[in-house]
C-alpha cells in the first residue's frame, strides 16, 4: 500500500520512463500527478491511481482520489477508465458492489466511464481497483506542484485527515471499540467519507491565481508539504495550531496512534496563493460554503518548518513509503478478518 522510497523510484523506475514525444509536456515526474500531453490546441490531463488500502466504498473512493488529482492542475475531470481485480472467481457480489460504488462516484464527479477492466486473482487478499482519470484544459495554463513561490500564502481546504479517519471507522470497527471509541465515533467519521472530492476548491483555487496545488493522499499533509517545497525550491512554514483537526479525527489519531499531519486525506487540498489574490480566493470558498485555513507561508530555504508546541520542527526529507494507513493495516485486524 505503500510507495517505495524515492532512492529506488530514481533508481529503478523513473530511468525508464523518458519520452522523446514532442506532444508530451509533462510525463511522468515524481510530486506532479498529473501528465500533461499536447492535442492539438488543447492539453490532455490524465492520472492513474490505484486503491487497496480501503474495502468498504473503494470503487467510490477510486474514482474521487483519480479525479482530485486531475483537479489538482485546474482541469475538471471528464472520462474514466477503471481496472477492478477481486481475490475469487466466486465474488460476483462484490464485483458488482465495487462496480455500483464506481457508478456512484462517476456521477457525483459528473464523469463518464469509458472502458477498463474485471477480473480476479488469487494473490489478492482483499479487493484492487484503479482509476485512470481524463480531462482537457481549454485555453489555459495548467497549475503545477512545482509553482510555489515566496510570500505565497498557503491554504488548505477542510481539514485532516478526514480518508484516513473515515477508512478506519469503515474498515476498522472493531478495533476502533476496543480501542475505546464509541458507535457514535464510528458514524460521525463514516461520514467524512463524503467530503473525499476536491474538485470544487481546486478549480476556485485556479481561477483565483493559485501558483501551486496538491491534494493530500499517502504519506498526508507533511509529504504533500515536503512534495511542494522540493519541486519549488523553496521552504514552507506552517502554524500547526492552524490546520483544522476535527474533534472525531483527533479521537481516531489518539486511539490508533497515528500523527495527523501524516495520515492520508483525500479531501483536503493544499493551494498556493499569491497574497494579492489570497483575499479573493477565500471569499470565494466562502461563497461557496467550503471550510478553509490560511495556515503558512512560502519562504525561501529548504524544506517544511512546522510550528508546534512552542517548537519549530524542521523537515527535509521526502519519504513516500511512509504511510500511516499502511503500517495500520499490519498491526489491527480489519473487520473482516477471522
Amino acid at each position: 500500500m505503500s510507495k517505495f522510497s524515492l532512492e529506488v523510484l530514481n533508481k529503478r523506475v523513473f530511468p525508464y520512463l523518458a519520452s522523446n514525444d514532442p506532444d508530451v509536456i509533462l510525463g511522468s515526474k515524481f510530486g506532479e500527478d498529473v501528465a500533461l500531453t499536447r492535442l492539438g490546441g488543447n492539453i490532455l490531463v490524465s492520472h492513474m491511481d490505484p486503491i487497496i488500502g480501503a474495502v468498504k466504498d473503494i470503487g467510490r473512493l477510486a474514482v474521487h482520489v483519480a479525479c482530485n488529482d486531475i483537479a489538482t492542475s485546474g482541469t475538471p475531470p471528464r472520462w474514466l477508465q477503471v481496472l477492478v481485480l477481486v481475490p475469487k472467481k466466486e465474488d460476483e457480489d462484490l464485483l458488482e458492489i465495487i462496480m455500483a460504488d464506481i457508478g456512484r462516484g462517476a456521477k457525483e464527479t459528473q464523469t463518464s466511464i469509458i472502458g477498463g477492466h474485471a477480473g480476479y486473482s488469487a494473490s489478492l487478499s482483499r479487493p484492487l481497483v484503479a482509476v485512470t482519470a481524463l480531462g482537457t484544459l481549454i485555453n489555459l495554463e495548467p497549475v503545477y506542484t512545482k509553482g510555489a513561490k515566496p510570500g505565497d500564502h498557503v491554504l488548505i481546504s477542510k481539514g485532516i485527515p478526514l480518508e484516513g479517519t473515515a477508512i478506519l471507522a469503515n474498515d476498522f470497527s472493531k478495533a476502533a471499540l476496543k480501542l475505546g471509541l464509541t458507535e457514535e465515533d464510528l458514524s460521525e467519521a463514516r461520514q467524512l467519507m463524503g467530503q473525499v472530492s476536491v474538485i470544487p476548491e481546486a478549480l476556485i483555487f485556479a481561477k483565483h491565481g493559485a501558483t501551486s496545488m496538491h491534494d493530500v493522499t499517502r504519506g498526508g499533509l507533511l509529504e504533500t508539504l515536503l512534495e511542494i517545497a522540493d519541486l519549488s525550491n523553496n521552504c514552507i512554514r506552517i502554524d500547526y495550531e492552524m490546520i483544522p483537526i476535527s474533534r472525531v479525527c483527533d479521537r481516531f489519531a489518539n486511539a490508533f496512534g497515528f500523527d495527523p499531519l501524516m495520515m492520508i486525506s483525500s479531501g483536503t487540498l493544499v493551494a498556493t496563493i499569491p497574497p494579492e489574490h489570497v483575499n479573493d480566493a477565500k471569499q470565494a470558498l466562502r461563497q461557496a460554503g467550503i471550510a478553509y485555513s490560511d495556515i503558512g507561508e512560502v519562504v525561501s530555504g529548504e524544506g517544511v518548518k512546522i510550528l508546534r508546541d512552542c517548537e519549530m520542527l524542521h523537515y527535509q526529507e521526502i519519504q513516500p513509503d511512509k504511510d500511516e494507513l499502511a503500517r495500520i493495516w499490519l498491526e489491527f485486524k480489519p473487520d473482516r478478518s477471522k
